[in-house]
């Protein structure tokens, strides 16, 4: 699982004394502890597909800050906070193109846009990007 990938790692920079990588580890983390938490009240157990929706959800927020800290002069912590988002964007699964969501959406039966993005959603859930999928739903 990506998660015990994720704890190796965090040992690791723990015993480099990398505070980057360690906040962005231990980010990832707790959200995953409370992802957990809240899953199993839902009789639920989670997965690498939640991790990887929860690694992306941090990434956009990693990104926000990075601007918010950039435009205020903070160049010291805009670069930190580039390098945890550069710590936890190689757990992400590789992101399909445009050409191979394409060449899946061709082999659908039903085209309509309902039952693709269902199929996407329960196939390539973490792996493709649903505004790409959109995008090159309404252009076949």
């Amino acid at each position: 699982m990506i998660i015990d990938e994720i704890k190796k790692a965090n040992m690791i920079a723990l015993k480099e004394k990398d505070n980057s990588k360690r906040t962005a580890y231990s980010m990832l983390m707790n959200k995953y502890m409370l992802a957990g938490i809240e899953l199993k009240a839902q009789g639920k157990e989670i997965g690498d597909n939640d991790m990887i929706q929860l690694i992306q959800k941090s990434i956009k927020e990693l990104d926000e800050e990075y601007k918010i800290y950039k435009d205020a002069g903070r160049e010291e912590t805009a670069l930190d906070i580039e390098n945890q988002k550069k710590a936890i964007e190689i757990y992400l699964p590789q992101m399909m193109s445009k050409d191979e969501i394409k060449a899946e959406i061709e082999k659908l039966e039903d085209k309509s846009i309902g039952s693709v993005m269902k199929h996407f959603k329960a196939n390539f859930a973490g792996k493709c990007d649903m505004r790409d999928v959109q995008e090159v739903l309404k252009n076949l």
